[in-house]
């Protein structure tokens, strides 16, 4: 048999169907497209990232790394703890990145089987990982302005019956947050685990953290790449230890190696500094918000994350013309029907999203 044939034999014809996430080559000119903090760019050379970039670097060179890592990372769990205050209550599974800590959560409920149902559209790592651990994945839409149809999502829990619910708080890629007594019927409704994602949790300034003891079916899950760690790679779910517990059963031994946790815990010694320029994002949001409104044709949908959806009468001409002034966003066309000749803007620097807005003035 040829290679070809040994795989279509061998690999599962639904993985077979998979697209992988798509990650975009490493970019030189602007870059507005992972919603990464972008005040800490090396070439920015601020006072604040040099004392960062400096503390870690001190940190690494007393590292261990010749040495496993300690599973349970007792120092980064304490100081998540302390600055993001997550209640000694409740327990804490750290993975690499959020995507691996979806892996473990869909290892550890769906393998072999079962439903995950997520509202769409929405983070497409949550359908590749069901897929992965060979359940069955079910999207819901929501509505045309993104707004989430609640008898449909119900509708659809009471048919499916999911062994796990993902809900986007903010949303992305669209930005929107849904109203408490909406995610309140959903987790009720359920039949099973409702995790909530804050990914955009420091720009939207609202937690269901506070509600983890009212229900016994849901956790908080959360990361720090968006407020300047996208390169360290942690997200952390947290909530009941008995939930916890089971599910970092399928966690590897050495998940998060001793880099991440040295430079993670290090970088959390600056969170007030984090939180500010979580602040200022917000602030260059709203404006870059305001600022695509007043553009021909253009419709910018608001947002409670650090990035603005936003609708062109041609995305991939737009797309294409960004790319060719050195600037890079996301286009997310393609990605669900909803999404229709869209484009995603992170934000940036002050002087970053000048030049975007300028760029756009000459294209348009």
């Amino acid at each position: 048999m040829t290679k070809s044939e040994f795989i279509a034999k061998t690999i599962r014809p639904e993985v077979q169907a998979l697209k992988a996430y798509p990650v975009t080559p490493p970019w030189t000119g602007i870059k507005i497209e992972l919603m990464e903090d972008n005040h800490l760019d090396a070439a920015n050379n601020t006072a604040t990232s040099r004392a960062m970039r400096d503390a870690i670097a001190r940190a690494v060179a007393d590292a261990a790394f010749n040495r496993y890592p300690d599973p349970a990372a007792p120092a980064l769990k304490a100081k998540l703890r302390e600055k993001l205050g997550i209640s000694p209550e409740h327990g804490i599974l750290l993975g690499s990145g959020s995507d691996e800590v979806i892996s473990m959560v869909s290892q550890a409920l769906l393998a072999g089987g079962g439903t995950v149902l997520s509202l769409e559209p929405s983070f497409a790592v949550f359908r590749n990982a069901a897929v992965a651990c060979a359940g069955r994945y079910v999207g819901v839409s929501l509505n045309a302005d993104f707004s989430l149809d609640l008898d449909a999502t119900l509708a659809a829990i009471q048919r499916e019956q999911p062994k796990l619910i993902w809900v986007v708080y903010p949303n992305n890629p669209t930005g929107n947050s849904y109203s408490d007594e909406q995610i309140e019927a959903i987790v009720r409704a359920a039949p099973g685990l409702v995790i909530i994602d804050e990914a955009y949790e420091p720009f939207a300034g609202r937690s269901w953290s506070t509600r983890l003891n009212d229900f016994p079916n849901l956790l908080v899950m959360r990361t720090l790449s968006k407020i300047g760690l996208a390169g360290v790679r942690l997200g952390y779910l947290f909530g009941a230890p008995e939930w916890i517990n089971e599910i970092d059963k399928v966690r590897g031994p050495f998940n998060v190696g001793v880099l991440q946790q040295v430079a993670a815990t290090v970088m959390l010694d600056h969170y007030d500094e984090l939180k500010r320029h979580a602040a200022l994002m917000v602030a260059e949001r709203e404006r870059l918000f305001a600022e695509l409104q007043k553009l021909p044709g253009v419709t910018p949908f608001p947002s409670k994350a650090n990035f603005v959806l936003t609708r062109f009468p041609d995305a991939a001409a737009v797309f294409e013309r960004l790319k060719a002034r050195g600037i890079l966003v996301r286009n997310l066309s393609a990605m669900h029907p909803l999404m229709a000749n869209t484009l995603r803007i992170s934000v940036g620097t002050p002087t970053e999203m000048e030049a975007l807005l300028n760029a756009l003035k000459e294209i348009l």
